[in-house]
């Protein structure tokens, strides 16, 4: 009888169709539905991804599963196809999620129970901002609008905080373990006061990774402070509760971390008032009690009149000296924004507001 085909062994024939698997599909993605999920020996896991009309064998190390996954979630995973030694075909999965609004909650509410109880949430544990800030580390898509909106508020609010960028991805199986290397750089380099992790809104899908427990696990590890801006204002993720601050979107984070310069204007200028309210009060005072003394030692209070009104003529001077508006009559302007080449400035004077565009900075000697 004549042979047809080639031949092989069973292991040789295995190895060949893993091996043209690995060429054909070195990774894919799929969506479907788990079934029949399990544990085993607290290391594997194992379950079934299903369809309407088929059903597929996973697998993969219970390490690798970083959002809870049950029976009945929508997900979507990242892996390759196998046929195991023992002929049965599985697929090996690299990263999994869950979608879905239902899913994403299920595996949300699980994933906060067990967190709780190790007290990754504690309130106690929260750090403040650090006093006197004057750098930032964002970790943001650059090309989001979340992260321009970020950027336009810290300009217009006080300008000169030096801020530095780690671009990732903020959303996608991905995204979790670029903000985690992000994360880690901030703090082996420690070269800002608190990082900002910001994102705009998104559906369910687009915010679940800042879900993923090895992401919120590194999150309530830093060193570093750490703030949150992610989605908008009625958006909770797992990151926000183990942050050390949290803002409502990215627009409020940039309102958190620098003052209003129009705000501190108004301040400042209410305490100018108070002061010499304060002072003329004062005054009036000294007058009274000078008159009242009058009688009986002249020459004493004479001199006492002498050193008082020289006391004030010299605190209305320093009043006078600390209106701004006289500063800017002098001659002099106000300068607000970032100072870099390229980048636009606003300058006040007393009369005019003028944009200007830096060319060249340079150190003074």
């Amino acid at each position: 009888m004549s042979e047809t085909g080639i031949k092989f062994t069973v292991s040789e024939f295995i190895a060949v169709v893993n091996q043209t698997l690995d060429y054909a599909y070195p990774q894919v993605t799929l969506e479907g539905e788990v079934a029949s999920f399990k544990i085993n020996q607290n290391k594997w896991v194992f379950f079934d991804l299903k369809d309407e009309t088929a059903s597929l064998g996973c697998f993969m190390p219970l390490f690798q599963l970083r959002q809870p996954i049950a029976d009945g979630m929508k997900v979507i995973l990242t892996g390759t196809p196998k046929l195991t030694n023992w002929g049965k075909f599985s697929f090996t999965v690299q990263r999994i999620m869950p979608v879905g609004e239902g899913s994403i909650k299920k595996s949300f509410e699980l994933l906060k129970a067990k967190l709780e109880k190790e007290g990754l949430f504690d309130p106690a544990k929260k750090r403040p901002l650090p006093p006197d800030l004057a750098s930032v580390g964002v970790i943001s898509s650059t090309a989001a609008a979340g992260y321009a909106d970020f950027i336009k508020i810290i300009n217009e609010r006080w300008g000169g905080l030096k801020i530095k960028v780690a671009h990732t991805g903020v959303q996608g199986l991905s995204a979790a373990d670029q903000i985690i290397r992000a994360i880690k750089y901030f703090n082996e380099q420690r070269e800002v006061q608190i990082i900002a992790i910001i994102r705009g809104g998104g559906s369910a899908d687009d915010l679940a990774v800042f879900n993923d427990e090895q992401l919120v696990r590194t999150i309530a590890a830093s060193r570093i402070p750490i703030i949150t801006g992610i989605g908008h204002e009625v958006d909770e993720s797992l990151c926000d509760l183990a942050a050390d601050l949290r803002g409502s979107t990215p627009s409020n984070v940039a309102q958190m971390l620098v003052p209003d310069r129009q705000a501190e204007i108004i301040h400042l200028t209410n305490n100018i008032r108070h002061l010499k309210a304060y002072l003329l009060n004062q005054i009036d005072l000294a007058i009274n009690e000078l008159t009242r003394l009058a009688t009986d030692s002249q020459r004493q209070i004479l001199s006492l009149i002498t050193t008082t009104l020289a006391e004030i003529s010299q605190a209305r001077q320093t009043l006078s000296a600390l209106n701004p508006e006289r500063i800017l009559k002098q001659g002099y302007a106000i300068l607000s924004g970032r100072i870099s080449p390229g980048s636009v400035v606003k300058i006040t004077t007393h009369r005019q507001i003028i944009n200007a565009e830096v060319q060249d900075v340079q150190a003074r000697n």
